[in-house]
């Protein structure tokens, strides 16, 4: 079991209402924008990731300029280092992409997209957010992704 007490709650408020009193959302239902405060967290918390990431990214990239620089002589030590830059690389690619997914959700913070499916268009579940505050997709869509159902949206 995870205490998540420390969290803050996140909640949305829905509206607007058919005015015949039904409860049913009209057709433009939509959910208002999240408050500013909720929104100041996310962004923090993505701006420090991103901060990070980009330390990251800078030492992976200069360990794997320093593993080239090696003059390893016998077949073994080469292979070694072979090894180690393919490593490297890899993990910084994973950095990097990364990265572009925080930057692009910070930069949906300040188009005022943030929080909102890019597919779909539907507001993206608050704990998914709190979770991976990067998100482009709902839960519906992202499952659809993965199953080869719905197309990739140019990152």
């Amino acid at each position: 079991m995870v205490d998540a007490s420390h969290l803050p709650r996140l909640s949305f408020s829905f509206g607007p209402y058919h005015r015949d009193g039904s409860g049913e959302p009209s057709l433009n239902f939509r959910s208002e924008t999240m408050d500013k405060k909720k929104l100041e967290a996310f962004k923090k918390r993505l701006e420090t990731r991103q901060q990070d990431l980009r330390r990251t990214v800078s030492r992976t990239q200069a360990d794997g300029r320093s593993a080239d620089e090696d003059t390893a002589q016998d077949i073994a030590d080469r292979a070694a280092s072979s090894y180690t830059k393919e490593f490297l690389f890899s993990q910084s690619n994973n950095e990097r992409l990364l990265l572009q997914m925080v930057e692009r959700a910070l930069a949906r913070i300040r188009e005022g997209s943030f929080g909102e499916c890019i597919h779909c268009g539907k507001e993206i579940n608050a704990k998914r957010l709190e979770a991976v505050p990067w998100t482009r997709h709902c839960i519906e869509c992202q499952e659809k992704l993965e199953q080869g159902l719905l197309e990739e949206a140019p990152r």
